[in-house]
This record gives structure tokens, sequence and C-alpha cells, in this order.
């Protein structure tokens, strides 16, 4: 089953399009817990069994194990989540070098911490790609428009081509990059007009849209601009810091939940087709109404 398969799978299994982040820092983890040798992974692995019927993926970033010297704990997360729910993860490591380089951090996502698809920055060009996209039955979402404050330094700048940058990485993560199917984009809920011109050039491919919440994205736009594709918007601070005593995994869980079902419920409002099928290859048509093609998730809709 390819990671495309497994998404779709976890999304029309827990009606949902939230990615859960998993972004533990010792000193906010709760006191209780705090200064136990396993903190990080018990941590971790308490929000995974509150949340894992909410979620369509989980997303831990490398970089917060990597700090604390705890590349072993994200290896052993990532075994426990696939060990005790469906969930597909998304390792959050954004690499990008030559390609000899790329081959060891593709074989470190996907043989070393077993992740199921990870972020990939394309600023050296198909070099940085195309290692992460010739595991063909995993995922790869390019950075293309990001939810940085300074975004706007590279990603907007004009080439002579016409385009912005990211809307030219837009287009090789749509067409040339994607010769196996498995490209996805990371699009910036804080910038919806650029994540609407996104999906314009890249049709239904899934779009992973952080920075809403403590970034200041707003839901609403972003999912209507993200419309006619399959979409992850992803949380992680909102819901891993949600309590911050004894009870923090069940206060995780009714962050998660109310965040899951806004998103639908915004869905709904604006009779937006979220839950679509993972068609990436390039020239696929796009998909056609829903229970044409793909599972048939029953999503009350309003009439147009």
């Amino acid at each position: 089953m390819t990671f495309f398969d497994q998404l779709a799978a976890s999304e029309a299994r827990n009606r949902s399009h939230l990615c859960i982040g998993l972004d533990p820092k010792q000193a906010h983890i709760p006191a209780h817990i705090r200064d136990r040798d396993t903190a990080l992974y018990d941590f971790c692995t308490a929000i995974v069994d509150a949340t894992q019927d909410l979620a369509s993926a989980f997303k831990p970033q490398i970089a917060h194990f990597a700090a604390a010297d705890a590349g072993d704990v994200l290896q052993s997360l990532i075994a426990y989540i696939h060990d005790t729910t469906d969930i597909p993860v998304i390792l959050d490591a954004k690499r990008g070098d030559i390609d000899t380089t790329t081959e060891r951090y593709a074989r470190e996502a996907f043989e070393v911490f077993r992740a199921d698809a990870v972020t990939a920055n394309p600023y050296l060009g198909r070099d940085g790609i195309a290692p992460f996209t010739d595991y063909a039955d995993k995922g790869v979402f390019v950075l293309c428009k990001t939810s940085n404050a300074s975004a706007f330094e590279l990603q907007d700048c004009r080439l002579e081509n016409g385009l912005t940058l990211y809307e030219h990485v837009a287009h090789l993560a749509a067409g040339d990059w994607n010769g196996n199917g498995n490209v996805g984009l990371v699009a910036g809920a804080t910038a919806p007009d650029e994540a609407r011109a996104i999906r314009a050039i890249v049709g239904p491919k899934p779009l992973l849209i952080p920075g809403v919440g403590a970034q200041g994205g707003a839901l609403e736009r972003i999912i209507a601009a993200a419309a006619g594709g399959g979409i992850l918007i992803n949380s992680a601070r909102a819901i891993n810091y949600a309590g911050s005593g004894a009870d923090f995994a069940h206060r995780a869980r009714t962050v998660a939940a109310g965040l899951r079902d806004h998103i639908n419920d915004l869905a709904r409002q604006s009779n937006t087709e979220v839950f679509t099928p993972y068609t990436t290859r390039p020239g696929s048509p796009a998909p056609g109404p829903q229970g044409e093609s793909g599972p048939d998730h029953s999503q009350p809709r309003p009439a147009s």
C-alpha cells in the first residue's frame, strides 16, 4: 500500500483531514512526567493514544528530537504509531542536498526511522528531491509556499519565465518531479491566495497545510483556497500543549476533536470538495464527483 493509499484510508476511517504534529519541547512537557528518562516518548505516545481516531496523519518534527539527542526516541515513537494505529507518519525533516547526500537523507527517513512520508526542500532542484521520490511507495511533500513570516524573501521572487519561485516549484513538483505519483506540496495557511494559485497549478494533488493557529492562518480562508484536491491541515502546538496537568492528553483530544469537526463543518458550509481521491500522477484526470471514484464518505453537502 502506498503512502497516499494509507492516507486516503485513514481520512475515510476517521473522517478527518487533521494532521497532528508531534513537536515535543522538554520545558513544555507537563511537570508530572518532565523529569522521567522517557519523558519525550511518554508525552508523544500519550498524544497519539488520545487522538488516533481523530487524525489522518501524525507528523513528528525531527529537530525536536535531534536537539534532545533523542533520535532513538523518534525511531521508537514511529514504531509505536505503526504498531498501535493505522495512521501514516510524515517525518517533518525538510531535507535537501546534492543527490549523493540526499540519498542518505532518504535512507534516514524511510529505512532508519521508517516514516511513510517526508517533507523535502526543493532549493537544490531535482537532485534534492529524486532520491526521496525514488521510494515509490513513500510520500514526499515538497516545500512550496511556507507559512513563516520571511517566506516572501525567496518564494515570491519573480523569475524570467514570469512565474514566482513558488509557482515554478509547483509546476515542477506536479510534473517532472512526480514520475512515481508520490509528490504533494506544502502550502501555508498564512498565504491563502498563493495556495489558491498552487491548487490551480497542481490540480487534485495533496497539500500539507501548516500555519493554522499559532502562526495566524485562518482556517476558513485556507479551506476555500485549497478546494479541489487533497488537504492535510497540520496542528501541533495547539494540540500538544492544550493542557499542562495530568489530564494533558485528554485536553489534547478535546482540541483535536474540535479542530477536526471545524474543518469538516467549514468544508460543508463552503460546499468544498475536500474528501477526494489522491490522484497524483502527471496527467491524471481530476477526480469526478464524490462517489464516482474513491470511497464514498457520505459527507452531507448543501445544495449548489
